[in-house]
């Protein structure tokens, strides 16, 4: 009983003084990232410090007006965006003002959605226009998309580019889990199979394979969280397997692709490139790194291959190798909260709707660093909230929404009631 009272009274986790110690870190970084270009750039010092008073401010707001005290996501995606905005900085000052300004409007939209889904009869509503809205950004990527890095993933609106099938990737979660929430009937299933075959042809169809990939993953994991039924899974990765085969055969991009794959010493210089060089400089950089700005990665690569596909690389190298598995531990851990917060959700739709998305985010993480390690083949896709992109800044803060919504603790403070 004694052992029951201790426990019970172990006080929370001090969510300003937490903040307090990350600020430390972000302004330690700023200062080398700022420090790194031949004279001290103030402009990105002031867009890193911009950040850490609007993380301020978010955590204040909420904690005094909504009284909420779970900020475990937002802290661990907070410090995720900040590492980007601090290596993107130290390379190009320009896209730094861009991916600040993104990366706030991100954090809107993600509070946005947050309150979304906590009305479940709201999000019952809202699958079948949200199902249309997907599929008709699909079509019009197939229509009027760019092709950019071998891919037809880009529209471009008024100066601006963005990638469709990253917004998509928010409502195949939102559809699949509000389609398999109420009554799982085998009319519902059919329904998300349909959506989700329409969303990865589409995605095959404007060569965007490694988000082709990430879909079909996806779709396992809601598959399989429906069903708790194996054999489902290893029929849908045999007809994966078939049409991967198909696609490698007929595809030449894809085909190169996977030629290259575990032979890039054969030709560090060219078909090798990317990935001989970002190894060379990983290992460069031993556990503890060469420092911001002393690497030798960012200059193998144009500005914006360097802050997309090998920012990882970039990170091992001048932060250390050290500092590279505790982001991978930052994305385990959204996992694992994911899992935890599932068990004890309010419904079917939290619980799919969580894990699904936290099955994205990892899997597309270990794509990323995989790819550029040459683990697995590589794929272009960006690593969560670090990698420069609009498009995917905003998808990986509203893919962390459904893990939020999924925490019980998220609704017990809205509409006024108060906890001390």
């Amino acid at each position: 009983m004694a052992k029951r009272n201790k426990i019970h009274h172990i006080k929370p986790i001090n969510n300003f003084a937490l903040l307090a110690l990350l600020s430390v870190f972000q302004l330690v970084t700023a200062y080398f990232a700022a420090a790194s270009y031949e004279s001290f750039n103030i402009k990105v010092m002031v867009c890193l410090i911009v950040f850490l008073i609007f993380e301020w401010i978010y955590v204040s707001l909420f904690y005094s007006v909504m009284h909420r005290r779970n900020f475990e996501l937002e802290f661990i995606a907070f410090f995720l965006t900040d590492v980007g905005l601090t290596v993107i900085g130290s390379i190009d000052a320009k896209a730094c003002v861009k991916q600040l300004i993104i990366a706030i409007a991100a954090v809107v939209a993600y509070v946005v959605l947050v309150f979304v889904l906590g009305n479940i009869d709201l999000c019952m509503k809202l699958r079948l226009p949200v199902a249309i809205g997907a599929m008709a950004l699909l079509g019009l990527n197939i229509i009027i998309g760019t092709v950019k890095y071998g891919a037809q993933n880009w529209i471009e609106v008024g100066g601006f580019t963005i990638q469709p099938s990253e917004f998509v990737k928010v409502a195949f979660i939102f559809v699949g889990a509000a389609t398999l929430e109420k009554i799982q009937t085998s009319k519902n299933i059919i329904k998300f199979i349909v959506f989700s075959v329409a969303c990865v042809g589409a995605l095959v169809l404007i060569r965007d394979f490694g988000t082709a990939l990430i879909f079909f993953i996806t779709f396992l994991i809601i598959a399989f969280m429906n069903s708790g039924d194996i054999k489902t899974v290893g029929l849908a990765l045999s007809a994966a397997g078939l049409g991967g085969v198909i696609v490698i055969k007929y595809k030449s991009y894809v085909t190169k692709r996977f030629a290259i794959y575990r032979h890039i010493w054969e030709d560090p210089y060219d078909t090798g490139y990317q990935q001989a060089h970002v190894l060379t400089g990983m290992a460069s950089g031993g556990l503890l790194g060469l420092g911001i700005g002393n690497g030798r990665i960012r200059y193998y690569f144009d500005n914006y291959l360097t802050i997309t596909d090998d920012i990882f690389g970039v990170i091992c190298e001048e932060w250390g190798f050290l500092f590279g598995l505790i982001l991978v531990l930052c994305f385990v851990a959204i996992a694992v909260s994911a899992i935890v917060n599932s068990i004890a959700a309010r419904s079917t739709f939290y619980s799919i709707s969580a894990v699904a998305g936290a099955g994205m985010l990892l899997f597309q993480t270990a794509l990323n660093i995989f790819g550029i390690t040459d683990v697995l083949p590589l794929t272009g896709v960006t690593l969560p909230f670090i990698s420069q992109g609009g498009s995917s800044m905003i998808s990986c803060w509203l893919v962390l929404a459904f893990i939020k919504a999924s925490d019980v603790r998220t609704y017990n403070y809205l509409g006024g009631a108060k906890k001390k």
